[in-house]
């Protein structure tokens, strides 16, 4: 907002003359209106936060009643009060001078012929400009925000978004001061998440409940406090750290910010989402940052400690969870959920349509292997319909946060092969893939390809004949079998091996040929689940 200092500042007031004789300390008093007034009772008229323009016509000789004109002045909290001198006084009035000093009011006189027309214009000028300027930006963020919750967008980009307007860090913090999520600079979220445990504090003090109940706080240093709440619940808090503009200003961009949180939660769930959704969106931040190594370790360090996991002599364990029924849908509530009743630290979040990632955290002298099985079976004891089986691939244990980007690609890679292979055990590991998930890691491999293509290209157009040879192979060469599996006499099936042999111009009783046979056709269906094949 306009300060008496900025007042005077300006060019038109600058050419009165102006010099302040009274309540110096006060210059930074932020200014609503100007008032120009003769009368001596005009306190009764005034609601605070005016610069009062007069010449003192009625004060002139009468040291008492510009004594008390000052006292009505500082009753009514005008912001400063101007004296034109030249028409009732030569120079500044002792009496309006001592008054004003005792109670703390800015006394200012203007030493040159001042139109109090044009001074009033143009100081209004100014405040119109400023608040239409907020009322802009206020429509300006509210529409933006408005059109990321209408196009679904994620948590995270609703608070990139307001602290693209804000220019200063942003942090989303639930009730218990852990961090959900952060927007902003990293380097000043970095120092802010360093000293978390004294920011959190602070950040409590000023959001005690003696406040006013949903009031939006500003604190010192740009410090502004805004509570998350709907349907007279609160369930988190925004803050921005920084803030450089004014506190009005920055009041109205956390309540705007406020509202569409508000918004987003309601869509993404209603109350339920409030701790489970604004969680999991959180979780899945973190662990996108620590798969895909893209964030230092020592940024990553502060932010995984407020999010409440332990890093200090742990081991870490990332694994990807599909499900091979039904839709992934609720997995990561799944796991949360099986990670509480367990006693473990973890963090679990969507990755993708479907599908989850989890990190689990475990003391060192802890086996890793029962803690992650006791866990998988955990969770699907509290399995629904819509996901009645699932595969879960493990990375390697990790004593370091640098070490999760290889180990967390490993979990990805197992997670794969186990779907074409689901293994006996709760979770499978990078020794059950063998060699399916060597030939897995390898599909997309030019060279693998063009084996592909070699070892079975004439089958391309004879699916039938390619089922028959999975089969075959499958079963050990187990001709009854195979001719079971197909509802086939067993001559039926040695005509159609001996056509796979022609077409493919093998022995299907060599074994060296039989082993690229098998090597290939893994390779084929991986290609086949991931969306790609040779024949495409």
């Amino acid at each position: 907002m306009l300060t008496v200092r900025d007042v005077l500042g300006l060019d038109l007031v600058a050419s009165f003359g102006p010099e302040v004789v009274a309540g110096a300390a006060g210059l930074d008093r932020p200014v609503r209106w100007v008032h120009v007034a003769e009368a001596l009772d005009v306190g009764v008229m005034l609601s605070g936060g005016e610069i009062v323009l007069t010449t003192g016509l009625l004060l002139a000789d009468d040291p008492k009643a510009q004594t008390a004109y000052m006292e009505a002045m500082h009753a009514a909290d005008v912001a400063a009060v101007v004296v034109g001198l030249g028409r009732a006084f030569s120079t500044t009035p002792p009496a309006m001078r001592r008054a004003a000093e005792q109670r703390g009011v800015p006394l200012i006189v203007l030493h040159r012929p001042a139109p109090f027309a044009k001074f009033t214009e143009e100081v209004h000028a100014r405040l119109l400009n400023e608040r239409f300027a907020a009322v802009d930006l206020s429509d300006r963020l509210r529409s933006a925000l408005a059109a990321l919750n209408l196009s679904g967008a994620s948590l995270q980009r609703l608070l990139d978004e307001v602290a693209a307007f804000a220019g200063c860090p942003v942090m989303l913090v639930n009730l218990a001061q852990r961090v959900l999520a952060t927007a902003g600079d990293r380097g000043a979220l970095g120092e802010l998440m360093r000293d978390w445990g004294r920011v959190s504090r602070q950040v409590a003090a000023l959001a005690t409940p003696s406040k006013a109940a949903g009031s939006t706080t500003a604190g010192p240093d740009g410090w502004i406090i805004a509570p998350l709440q709907a349907r007279g619940t609160q369930w988190a808090r925004l803050l921005l750290f920084g803030y450089q503009g004014t506190e009005a200003e920055g009041r109205m961009i956390a309540d705007r910010a406020a509202e569409a949180l508000a918004v987003h939660r309601l869509v993404g769930g209603g109350v339920q989402f409030a701790h489970d959704g604004l969680e999991g969106e959180a979780a899945q931040a973190m662990l996108a940052d620590l798969a895909s190594g893209s964030v230092r370790p020592d940024q990553l360090l502060p932010r995984v400690r407020a999010l409440g996991l332990p890093v200090s002599r742990r081991t870490f364990v990332p694994l990807i969870i599909r499900p091979l029924t039904g839709s992934g849908e609720g997995l990561d509530l799944l796991f949360r959920r099986a990670l509480n009743e367990e006693g473990l630290a973890g963090l679990a979040g969507e990755t993708g349509a479907t599908g989850i990632a989890v990190l689990v955290s475990l003391p060192r002298d802890q086996d890793t292997a029962t803690a992650v099985n006791r866990l998988v079976l955990k969770a699907c004891e509290h399995a629904t319909e819509r996901v009645r089986k699932i595969v879960v691939g493990a990375g390697s244990d990790c004593a370091t946060l640098d070490e999760l980007p290889r180990s967390f690609a490993e979990a990805v890679h197992v997670a794969d092969a186990a779907m074409a292979d689901p293994p006996e055990g709760p979770v499978a590991r990078l020794r059950d893939v063998r060699l399916r998930g060597l030939v897995r890691l390898l599909r997309d491999e030019p060279e693998l390809q063009a084996f592909i293509e070699r070892e079975l290209g004439p089958l391309f157009a004879e699916q039938d004949l390619m089922d028959v040879l999975r089969s075959y192979l499958r079963t050990g060469r187990n001709k009854s079998l195979a001719a079971q599996e197909h509802h086939f006499s067993r001559p039926a099936l040695y005509r159609r091996l001996h056509s796979i042999e022609t077409l493919l111009d093998v022995d299907l009783d060599d074994w060296d040929q039989l082993v690229s046979l098998y090597v290939a056709l893994l390779a084929y269906d991986a290609q086949q689940t991931s969306g790609a094949g040779p024949s495409d």
